[in-house]
C-alpha cells in the first residue's frame, strides 16, 4: 500500500462540510477550494472520484454543486480511500520462494513451492486486513462529532456562515 496521500485528506475535510449543509443546500467546488485555499482544478477531480464512487451527488443550476449521496453513517474512511486512490495494496507477493537457486532451473519445482502463501506474504495480508478494518470501523458521522467536540461552536459557526452565504449568493 502506497502511502495514503492528500487527496483523502482534502476530501474527508470536503465530506466533512457537506455533512452541516441545510435541507437543499449544496457546495460547488469554487466555495470549497476557496474556503480550504487549494487549487479548484485539483479538488474538481477529487470530487470527479468521490461522485464516481456514488459517495456525493452533483446539481446544476445557480443552486447546483455538491451534497452526500449517503447518510455521514454511511460513509466510512476506507470507502474515502478507495474512492481517491483506488483499491490500495500493501504489498504484492513476488512469488520468491521457489525462484532461489537450488530451483531455478528445476524441471519441476518442490511441491511446497506452491502450496498456500508464504509465511511473509501471510503476515501482509493480515498487515492489510488490519488497516482495512480500522478504515472502515470510522465515518463520517463519527469524524463530524470528533470534530465538534474540538473545533469551539463559535468556529464552527463561522465556517457555516461563510458557506452559507455563498449557497444563498450574497457573497
Amino acid at each position: 500500500m502506497v502511502p495514503i496521500g492528500k487527496g483523502v485528506e482534502y476530501a474527508l475535510h470536503c465530506l466533512l462540510y457537506l455533512i452541516e449543509l441545510p435541507p437543499g443546500g449544496a457546495l460547488t467546488v469554487a466555495n470549497i477550494a476557496e474556503y480550504q485555499g487549494i487549487s479548484e482544478s485539483y479538488l474538481a477531480k477529487i470530487f470527479t472520484q468521490l461522485k464516481k464512487a456514488g459517495l456525493v451527488t452533483s446539481s446544476i443550476g445557480s443552486k447546483g454543486g455538491y451534497e452526500l449521496a449517503r447518510s455521514p453513517e454511511n460513509i466510512s474512511f476506507w470507502d474515502v480511500v478507495v474512492a481517491i486512490e483506488g483499491e490500495p495494496r500493501l504489498f504484492e507477493c513476488r512469488k520468491i520462494r521457489g525462484s532461489g537457486e537450488l530451483y531455478r532451473s528445476a524441471v519441476k519445482k518442490p511441491d511446497w513451492s506452491a502450496i498456500g502463501p508464504c509465511e511473509i506474504h501471510k503476515v501482509m495480508l493480515e498487515a492489510e486486513t488490519g488497516v482495512r478494518a480500522v478504515l472502515e470501523k470510522y465515518n463520517l458521522e463519527g469524524l463530524s462529532r470528533q470534530v465538534k467536540k474540538k473545533v469551539p461552536r463559535e468556529d464552527r459557526e463561522k465556517t457555516a456562515q461563510w458557506f452559507s452565504t455563498r449557497i444563498s449568493g450574497i457573497a
